[in-house]
C-alpha cells in the first residue's frame, strides 16, 4: 500500500505465475519482513529511503524450489551441509524423512535433525519416520518408533506430517501400529506420506490407498502414475542420483493428458556427487522440461504442487503477496539458468555461490558411537557353507540389481562349491554379499548372493548405509577382503570403504551414526568419486552403484532382499531359505 518502504524491491521482471501458469512481463516484486508485499506493473511507491533495488532487466523471477520427498543421509552429510550444497542450486524447501538416523538412534535421533532443520535460512520440513523398523518380522534395527512416538513429535515446530509408509501390506491388512500412526498424523492435521512399492494394482493398492497415505513416489511405470491420480493420489516423480522414474511417468501429462497438477517432482536420494556437480531439484526439473513437460509446468510440480499438497500454499511455494520471498532470478526458463537465489527475501547465492553464513551443528557424542560389531569378523564368518550332499554347484537365491531403479530381481543360479563352501562367481557376475549386525554387537552374519556389480579379480565393498535397518552390508568376491572392509568400518564408526587385494582402495568416514560425514559436502564428493573410481576399477560399470549397494537390505522394495534374520522375499513379506 506504500504506507512504509520495502526492504527489496525487484523491478522489471518476468513473473513466472504458478497459479495461472502465466509468465506476465514487467512485473515488479516488493519485499518486506521477508514476505512478498507486492507483486504488479509499479512498485515505486513501495521504495524508500533503505530500500534495495535489484533490476531483473527481463529476467524471470521463479518460486524457490521445493523437493517433497527426500532423505538428508542420502547425501552423506549433515542438514546444514545438504543445504549448503543445494541453495546455488534454487532449492528453498525441503521436506525430508530421516528415517535412516531414526532406525539407528529412534525419536533423539529425529530430534537432533528436526533442530538443526529449524537452524537452516531455507525452509526444512520433517516428516516423522513411519516405519522404524521398515519390515516389523523380517528384520530388526536399532530403534522401533510406534503410534505414541508419532504422536510426541506431531508437537514438534518443525514437524509437518509423517513420513512414507512402506510397510504397504500392513496398512491394507489394517495392522494396528499403521492405522495408529496415521490416526496421530490425521488428528493433527498433517500429511501422510506413501510408499507403494508392489507393480500389483489391484485390491491391495486399493486398500492402502483406503488406509490414508496422500502420495507416493515409488511408481516407475506410466501406469503407476495414472493409478495414483485417480485414486486420490499425488503422484511423486522422483530423479535421485540412480532413480530415474520422471520419464515414463510423466507420459501421463503428456500422452494421457492428465492433470498435471497432481503431480510432483522429488530427488528421494542425492549422493554428495550429485549435489556438487549436477544439481538437486534443478537438475529435477530440467529433467522433465526435456522429457515434455512446457517449464510452467515442471516449475508447478517443484512449487505451488509441494506446497498445496502439505497444506503450505499460504508459505511458499509461489511468488505471490503473503508468502515467504522465496524466490529465483533465472536468466533462461528452459535450461533453468539460477543467476540468483533468495530466502525469506535475503540473497543467499549468486552464479552458482552461496553466500549466506552457514555455521556447522554440533553432533553429541551419542551420535558418534553406533557400530558395534562385537567382535573382529574373520574370512570365515563370510563364507556360505552348502546342504550336506551338493555337488560342484548348488542351486541358490541371488538379488538381482536393476540399474537405475530401486526394485530387484529374484534370481535363480547355480553358483560354485568347494570343499563344502558355496562359492561367488564373478565370471557369472555373482557377488557375495553380507549383512553384518552392527547396533547390538551381537556378531551376527547373514551371507547370500547378489548379482550385477560386475567385479573382477579380489574386492569388497562394505557400507553402514543400508537402508533402512542401516546394519552393514558387504558385498565382494573375497571373503579375506570383505572381512578387511567390515573391521576397517568398524574402526572409523561408519561409512563406506572398498579393499581390492586386500588393500584399501577408498574410504568415506560417516562417524554420525554411521550414515553422515561431518566434512563439507564438496570433501564428501571428492571421497565419493574416489570410491566410484575404485569400483570401476574393479569392473564394475552401474550408474550410481553405492546407492545401489546402499538398499540391498531395504525389505519393504520387492524383489528379494537381505536382513539380520536372513533372505526376504519382498513379494511374499517372508523369510525364504537362500539354497533353492
Amino acid at each position: 500500500m506504500g504506507r512504509g518502504p520495502a526492504d527489496l524491491v525487484v523491478r522489471n521482471a518476468r513473473w513466472v505465475n504458478v497459479h495461472s501458469g502465466e509468465i506476465i512481463p514487467a512485473t515488479d516484486i516488493a519485499v518486506v519482513s521477508g514476505r512478498f508485499a507486492y507483486c504488479g506493473p509499479d512498485a515505486s511507491h513501495a521504495i524508500g529511503e533503505g530500500t534495495k533495488v535489484v533490476d531483473a532487466a527481463g529476467r524471470y523471477v521463479v518460486p524457490g524450489l521445493c523437493d517433497a520427498h527426500m532423505h538428508v543421509e542420502s547425501g552423506m552429510v549433515t542438514v546444514t551441509e545438504f543445504c549448503r550444497a543445494v541453495i546455488p542450486h534454487g532449492t528453498t524447501s525441503m521436506f525430508i524423512d530421516p528415517h535412516e538416523i531414526a532406525n539407528v538412534l529412534g525419536l533423539p535421533g529425529v530430534r537432533l535433525m528436526h533442530d538443526e532443520a529449524l537452524a537452516q535460512p531455507v525452509n526444512v520440513w520433517v516428516q516423522i519416520p513411519s516405519c522404524v523398523p521398515s519390515a516389523p518380522g523380517l528384520e530388526e534395527g536399532g530403534a522401533v518408533l510406534g503410534p505414541d512416538d508419532v504422536a510426541e513429535a506431531m508437537g514438534w515446530p518443525g514437524i509437518i506430517g509423517l513420513g512414507e509408509v512402506m510397510n504397504f501390506p500392513g496398512v491394507a491388512a489394517n495392522d494396528p501400529t499403521m492405522v495408529g500412526e496415521i490416526a496421530a498424523t490425521r488428528r493433527a492435521g498433517r500429511t501422510v506420506g506413501g510408499h507403494y512399492a508392489s507393480p500389483d494394482l489391484g485390491r491391495a493398492f486399493h486398500g492402502y490407498v483406503a488406509g490414508g497415505p496422500e502420495d507416493d513416489h515409488e511408481g516407475t511405470r506410466m501406469e503407476d502414475a495414472v493409478a495414483r491420480v485417480r485414486q486420490g493420489m499425488k503422484a511423486m516423480l522422483r530423479l535421485g542420483s540412480a532413480w530415474y522414474d520422471v520419464a515414463t511417468q510423466v507420459r501421463a501429462i503428456t500422452e494421457l493428458g492428465l492433470d498435471s497438477r497432481h503431480f510432483i517432482l522429488c530427488t528421494d536420494d542425492c549422493h554428495s556427487g550429485t549435489l556438487v556437480r549436477d544439481g538437486h531439484m534443478d537438475r529435477a526439473v530440467r529433467h522433465a522440461i526435456g522429457r515434455g513437460l512446457k517449464p510452467i509446468t515442471a516449475i508447478q510440480m517443484a512449487t505451488i504442487n509441494t506446497a498445496e499438497h502439505f497444506k503450505l500454499e499460504r508459505e511458499i511455494g509461489s511468488v505471490t503477496p503473503g508468502r515467504r520471498a522465496d524466490f529465483l532470478i533465472v536468466s533462461d526458463l528452459a535450461e533453468l539458468k539460477i543467476d540468483e537465489v533468495y530466502g525469506r527475501g535475503i540473497r543467499l547465492a549468486s552464479a552458482g555461490r552461496l553466500e549466506a553464513d552457514m555455521p556447522s551443528y554440533a553432533y553429541p557424542a551419542s551420535a558418534t558411537d553406533t557400530v558395534r560389531l562385537g567382535k573382529a569378523l574373520k574370512a570365515a564368518d563370510f563364507q556360505v557353507r552348502a546342504p550336506a550332499g551338493a555337488g560342484v554347484s548348488v542351486p541358490a537365491r541371488v538379488i538381482g540389481v536393476v540399474e537405475n531403479q530401486a526394485p530387484t530381481r529374484a534370481l535363480t543360479a547355480h553358483v560354485p562349491v568347494a570343499d563344502g563352501v558355496a562359492m561367488a562367481d564373478p565370471a557369472h557376475d555373482i557377488c557375495r554379499i553380507a549383512l553384518v549386525e552392527r547396533h547390538r554387537g551381537s556378531g551376527n552374519v547373514v551371507n547370500g548372493f547378489v548379482s550385477g556389480f560386475g567385479y573382477r579379480g579380489r574386492c569388497a565393498m562394505a557400507s553402514t548405509v543400508a537402508h533402512d535397518c542401516h546394519h552393514m552390508i558387504v558385498v565382494g568376491t573375497s571373503d579375506e577382503d570383505m572381512a578387511l572392509a567390515a573391521n576397517r568400518l568398524g574402526e572409523v564408526g561408519g561409512g563406506v570403504v572398498f579393499f581390492a587385494d586386500g588393500e584399501e582402495r577408498a574410504l568415506i568416514e560417516m562417524p554420525i551414526a554411521g550414515l553422515m560425514s561431518n566434512e563439507r559436502a564438496e570433501i564428501v564428493a571428492a571421497k565419493a568419486d574416489g570410491l566410484i573410481a575404485a569400483m570401476r576399477e574393479a569392473g564394475c560399470t552401474l550408474n550410481n552403484a553405492y546407492m545401489q549397494h546402499s538398499l540391498l537390505a531395504l525389505a519393504v522394495i520387492p524383489s528379494l532382499r537381505i536382513s539380520d534374520k536372513g533372505i526376504v522375499d519382498v513379494d511374499r513379506f517372508e523369510l525364504v531359505d537362500l539354497f533353492v
